[in-house]
């Protein structure tokens, strides 16, 4: 499977839990959407999954990737009920960085 190196790095950094890492792959002016939250900017996104990542430890598995939805699958596993899942993160690129973020289930 070959992914647009924003998602490699995305994923990466989730399984390294590098919140600054994970925040760079992110425009200045990026949005992120999830479990009914809305996170703004690249401070915000790095302070959310900073959190996330103290809570749950998550680690992603790419899965699948449609270019044309811009649409990744992946298994998501941590510290969390009803690990592991698969997840969609529904993806707006841009200039080699994310611009939005939706994860669902």
């Amino acid at each position: 499977m070959t992914l647009p190196d924003v998602i490699t790095d995305l994923a990466q950094a989730q399984n390294n839990f590098d919140s600054q890492a994970y925040a760079n792959c992110f425009s200045e002016t990026a949005v992120v959407f999830d479990e009914g939250k809305t996170h703004k900017g690249k401070k915000e996104i790095q302070q959310w999954i900073k959190k996330a990542n103290e809570a749950y430890q998550t680690v992603m598995k790419p899965i699948s990737y449609s270019a044309t939805e811009e649409v990744l699958k992946a298994e998501v596993s941590g510290n969390f009920p009803g690990s592991p899942i698969v997840l969609a993160y529904h993806l707006k690129l841009k200039d080699g960085l994310i611009q939005s973020l939706k994860i669902t289930g």
